[in-house]
């Protein structure tokens, strides 16, 4: 298996090749389908019956209110809207929903609605949310700080690659809402430094990729140290076996939410592809940007070698605003690409699927697959990191001959083909019609050459000079090593 490089490497609790150890059954399975859940379920089918036109309208406070309308939300997504008036109540909810719909807003205003009427009163915990990726984990911190922007909101990020110190510090102090990957988050538990039996709430926020990666251990392992009476909130892209699972086993009847499309890829992106020898890939990656002179794009890469070679490969070519992240880096430096990136101080990001989940940069206006991802629910996250809410983007991917099979998979999971497009010059070559050889002439000697002489006349007669050599004999073998023979030793 090859390195899918995702975001959360070894840390203290955690496999150190979780990543590489990803439940590869419940990422490749084409079947999604929601199946039967404990309690009712409701298909929304990617629309929402009654959908609110606005925020007002879901019972929420004065201070929510005024906090949305001045970060600009204007009117709830169809995910907010079905969510958070359910959440409000207390109900455990399942929902599947594709990324960039707003799921993030659609837990924290409910999480903070709800737990904040204590104000700060409480040292302990209230809302635990697990994250895949230490990316997602900031992300998510902020968006709890934007929203909380009228009340006092103690939150807190809990990932790897940053001193574990200063997390001590801030849960020691206090904390409302905790925000972190699962295998910091047991790290803490491991030490005494993090007390669940508080907890009032808890969201699995991408389910599906925490048990693609291998934290489902950790995950369980959590959940069982949290009160039974709590609060849980599972959100994922996709439901496959394994997210029912552990939704039945942790789960209260929960409501079910499907605001999933028929078509799993988003109506607003342009999907292309390109066939292309692989040793050409990066010309054509040079031309295609020179085309498209994008706003800011991502270029996803395979392996985080591939991902470094690139990115050293386009500066050197002298284009401006170049990073690259992938696991491999330390944490500083992947939180400074990051923040440049949203910035947009960065306008081409190499990447490996480290950004393929949960990351909201609403000014990407092209995705570039410049290795075909080798799970079609990849490509999926990948593309839907353009046309956030919305918004119009475009993606391309870079396919050789060898990988029309994957191409077919992918077309199949998004119910689309996606339309060929061109580059004069950089067409794949069909090694064999590249190396076609004209049909190997067979001639016959002595009676067979005379009964093909017969049926077919404008055959070369022999008489005419035409008749070739026999071939020289095989020349003999070699002797044993050293030439010598074996003697028999006479007997005496």
């Amino acid at each position: 298996m090859s390195p899918s490089d995702e975001a959360a490497p070894a840390e203290n609790g955690a496999a150190p090749n979780a990543i590489d150890a990803a439940d590869d059954s419940a990422a490749t399975n084409p079947d999604h389908e929601l199946a039967d859940q404990p309690g009712e379920s409701q298909d929304l089918g990617g629309q929402t019956p009654g959908v609110a036109d606005s925020f007002a309208e879901l019972g929420l406070s004065q201070d929510m209110l005024a906090t949305l309308a001045s970060i600009g939300y204007e009117k709830p997504s169809p995910v907010q809207a079905g969510v958070i008036p359910i959440a409000l109540t207390g109900r455990d909810v399942l929902g599947q929903a594709r990324t960039g719909t707003g799921k993030t807003a659609s837990f924290a205003i409910p999480i903070i609605e709800t737990l904040l009427e204590h104000e700060g009163k409480e040292r302990s915990p209230q809302a635990l949310a697990l994250v895949p990726t230490r990316e997602l984990a900031v992300q998510v911190a902020g968006e709890f700080e934007r929203l909380a922007a009228k009340k006092r909101c103690r939150c807190v990020a809990l990932y790897g690659g940053k001193p574990i110190k200063s997390q001590i510090s801030k849960l020691e102090r206090g904390i409302d809402v905790v925000i972190g990957t699962p295998g910091r988050v047991i790290d803490h538990l491991s030490r005494g430094t993090l007390d669940l039996r508080g907890l009032r709430i808890v969201v699995l926020d991408e389910a599906d990729r925490m048990l693609d990666i291998g934290f489902r251990p950790d995950i369980e392992k959590i959940l069982r140290r949290c009160p039974a009476s709590r609060q849980t909130l599972l959100l994922s892209a996709t439901v496959a076996p394994g997210v029912k699972r552990l939704a039945e086993r942790y789960m209260h009847e929960p409501q079910t939410l499907d605001f999933s499309p028929k078509s799993k890829s988003v109506d607003t992106i342009e999907q292309h592809y390109f066939t292309v020898d692989g040793n050409r890939k990066f010309d054509l990656l040079c031309k295609l940007i020179d085309r498209e002179e994008p706003e800011q794009t991502i270029v996803f890469c395979r392996t985080k070698r591939g991902t470094d070679k690139v990115q050293e490969r386009l500066r050197k070519k002298g284009y401006l605003g170049v990073d690259c992240i992938h696991g491999d880096m330390a944490q500083g430096a992947r939180d400074r690409v990051m923040k440049q990136f949203r910035a947009g101080e960065v306008r081409l990001l190499v990447a490996t699927d480290v950004v393929g989940r949960g990351i909201d940069v609403t000014g990407i206006s092209h995705i570039i697959n410049y290795d075909i991802p080798q799970s079609s629910d990849d490509y999926v996250h990948r593309v839907g990191r353009t046309g956030r809410m919305g918004r119009e983007g475009v993606a391309f991917t870079f396919v050789t001959r060898e990988e029309g099979d994957e191409l077919t998979r992918i077309e199949m999971l998004i119910n689309k083909v996606l339309l060929k497009d061109a580059i004069e010059g950089f067409e794949a070559v069909d090694p064999s019609k590249a190396q076609r050889s004209a049909p190997a002439q067979v001639r016959y000697y002595g009676i067979a050459a005379e009964q093909t002489d017969e049926q077919d006349p404008s055959a070369p007669s022999e008489s005419a000079g035409d008749t070739v050599p026999p071939e020289p004999p095989a020349p003999p073998k070699p002797k044993p090593f050293g030439g010598r023979t074996k003697r028999r030793r006479r007997a005496l």
